[in-house]
């Protein structure tokens, strides 16, 4: 670990022993919500408010070519009307530029970067993971990304919900990437920060990001941080296997007729709904859900068929 924490300014005054459950649901406003995203989205909150929590929506803004006008305010809308109400502030990456900005400098400063020309196809001709070959270089930050030196390489840590996770050392050994060829910032840079920033305690999230979160439990230790607890819920896949996501096109849910995804979401969780459920209010549901929340009931699965 470093020996002098990189300052990351917080909102609140809390000390670095997080006492509160503080969770979060940070979508991408790359397009509307679909039953994945619910199921997400609805995890997240459930976990949090069966432990008189604090649930958290972050707007994950930081990639323009990849979003769409409006979509912010949709899935905002979306949220609420599925009775999936937030305690603070919504926060927008979009926003927290100076931050990112502050926390590169200082890590510049403790020589934990290094600029990279390394192209996406070059890395995949080496077997996909990337080899450091431009540590040494001090190549210029203008058209080049920046990647943060990983001392740490962690690869396994213990899951609330799927248990046991390892991965690779070779993937948890990688320097990764933290601000993009053009410019943008990268996923574990914001993500990681931001979460540091708010005051996050726990993360339950889709298991499409089980293997990167060894990445970031990797930057919490180096940045000097506590990480928060992490869950991953299955994720739904069609038959034909892939992932229901905005870039596949899976559909949105219905805004005007909550109550049937919310329960089909309960059941894909392992929630055991009753069937008296489909008789209730959106808000009855939820309480409902957030008095009977059982992690232990959600499926040791990474995937779910889903049609």
């Amino acid at each position: 670990m470093i020996h002098n924490k990189v300052n990351i300014t917080r909102p609140l005054n809390l000390s670095d022993s997080i006492t509160q459950y503080r969770g979060r649901f940070a979508p991408s406003p790359s397009g509307n919500l679909h039953f994945g995203s619910l199921i997400a989205a609805l995890a997240s909150y459930l976990h949090a408010k069966h432990q008189q929590g604090l649930w958290l929506v972050r707007i994950e803004d930081i990639d323009p070519p990849r979003e769409i006008i409006g979509a912010s305010s949709a899935i905002l809308a979306t949220l609420d009307a599925y009775g999936l109400h937030w305690d603070e502030t919504v926060l927008y990456q979009s926003q927290q530029s100076d931050l990112y900005r502050d926390v590169l400098q200082q890590l510049a400063e403790k020589e934990l970067t290094y600029c990279c020309q390394c192209t996406r196809a070059q890395i995949k001709v080496q077997g996909g993971i990337y080899q450091g070959q431009c540590q040494e270089l001090n190549l210029p930050s203008k058209n080049n990304a920046i990647r943060f030196r990983n001392h740490q390489g962690i690869f396994h840590y213990n899951d609330l919900i799927q248990g046991e996770y390892l991965t690779q050392l070779e993937f948890a050994q990688e320097d990764f990437i933290l601000t993009r060829k053009d410019g943008l910032f990268a996923y574990q840079l914001a993500v990681v920060v931001d979460d540091i920033y708010q005051n996050i305690s726990h993360v339950i999230r889709g298991c499409d990001l089980l293997e990167p979160t060894v990445r970031q439990l990797s930057f919490y230790q180096q940045l000097g941080y506590q990480a928060p607890e992490f869950g991953h819920v299955p994720l739904a896949v069609t038959e034909q296997g892939f992932k229901l996501s905005k870039q596949n096109k899976a559909p949105e849910i219905d805004n005007t007729n909550p109550s049937p995804s919310l329960i089909l979401a309960l059941k894909f969780l392992g929630q055991n709904p009753p069937d008296e459920l489909y008789s209730y209010s959106v808000e009855q549901i939820i309480r409902w859900a957030t008095d009977n929340w059982s992690t232990d009931d959600i499926p040791k699965k990474h995937e779910i068929t889903f049609s």
